[in-house]
């Protein structure tokens, strides 16, 4: 097992990578109610480990991520009796740690509270960090905090439930962090792709561990955003607006915003065409999409509506070669003419 921590304005979060999840009492706190929120899919696996526990079960889809499934936890809250004193578990993916951390962060001026990562994508980025929020009339993540879990476990054998898209939703999160921070992770995956697919032991925690030890690395520096913690969006400014528009999966859109932001990389002189090659090859051989084929003028469009722009600016996340990314302040309108 491997520990890591942030160190956060409001808390200090411990991440255990390659922890066992049935472990999960030794991190919970000594005092007061402990209430358990999940969906159904990981109510159905896991839910024996957690039934001394109230549980609050919520659906698996994005569109649940919303100000009206917080009011719901929050009526719930209030008939279990959750005082300040209480804990809320969230055990799920992306979406439950996002809106558990959310909740808990505003009930009562806020509540302490725990992951338990059920997925790819969640152990190597949802989880970890500190943002939490939902979505506002399909927009992404528009309203929420920056507060920091007491604790993250990721254990290993919970992927094993796992289909492939959601596998290659992680995947392209993790590709993600090597181009931002580690050229040599990007190489081992070209050529142990295969080792990743099929979860083997040693190479999926090498990946998750690398990941989240890059993600941690850049928070420590840059909690709420203003520098540093920016490169974690390489992917997402073009990846969120094909979400909005064409309704995929969180790590397609990532991926497909990857290639985006490569072309751009390239056009502007950052990138090789070898590299950017090598790129896309990579994100087909771990099964993800790396263009869309229609919609193109409406996704643009969403763009305009990204929030982190400043006015008609936005700090664009470039790649300057293979593992280094650049912030690139960029007109909303440059962005809207790349050829792709």
């Amino acid at each position: 097992m491997k520990k890591l921590t942030i160190s956060g304005g409001n808390n200090t979060s411990q991440l255990f990578i390659g922890e066992d999840y049935q472990n999960f009492k030794k991190y919970l706190p000594q005092k007061g109610q402990v209430i358990v929120l999940t969906d159904e899919k990981v109510r159905k696996l896991y839910g024996e480990a957690f039934k001394e526990y109230p549980i609050i079960s919520i659906g698996q889809t994005e569109q649940i991520k919303t100000l009206e499934t917080i009011d719901a936890i929050i009526d719930q809250l209030i008939s279990f009796k959750a005082d300040r004193t209480s804990f809320l578990l969230a055990v799920g993916g992306g979406i439950v740690c996002d809106i558990v951390g959310f909740a808990a962060s505003i009930y009562q001026r806020g509540i302490r509270f725990g992951f338990i990562s059920t997925t790819l994508l969640s152990q190597v980025d949802a989880s970890v960090g500190g943002k939490n929020g939902v979505n506002h009339r399909g927009f992404k993540n528009m309203i929420g905090v920056f507060n920091q879990p007491d604790f993250v476990i990721c254990d290993p054998k919970m992927l094993q439930t796992l289909g492939t898209e959601e596998l290659s939703c992680g995947f392209a999160e993790i590709v993600k962090h090597t181009l931002i921070a580690d050229k040599a992770m990007f190489e081992w995956l070209e050529k142990n792709y295969t080792k990743a697919i099929a979860l083997h032991p040693d190479a999926i925690e090498a990946l998750v561990s690398n990941s989240v030890e890059i993600k941690a690395t850049i928070v420590n520096k840059d909690e709420k955003e203003q520098g540093e913690r920016k490169k974690l969006n390489l992917g997402h400014t073009y990846g969120h607006a094909v979400e909005k528009v064409m309704g995929v999966p969180h790590g397609y859109a990532v991926s497909i915003g990857l290639v985006f932001a490569a072309r751009l990389s390239l056009q502007m002189g950052f990138l090789s065409g070898t590299d950017f090659q090598r790129i896309c090859s990579l994100l087909k051989n771990l099964n993800l999409p790396i263009t869309i084929n229609s919609k193109k003028e409406e996704v643009l469009n969403a763009l305009t509506m990204d929030k982190k722009k400043e006015g008609d600016i936005i700090q664009f996340i470039l790649m300057k070669g293979l593992g280094e990314a650049v912030i690139h302040p960029m007109k909303i309108s440059d962005l809207q003419s790349v050829e792709f």
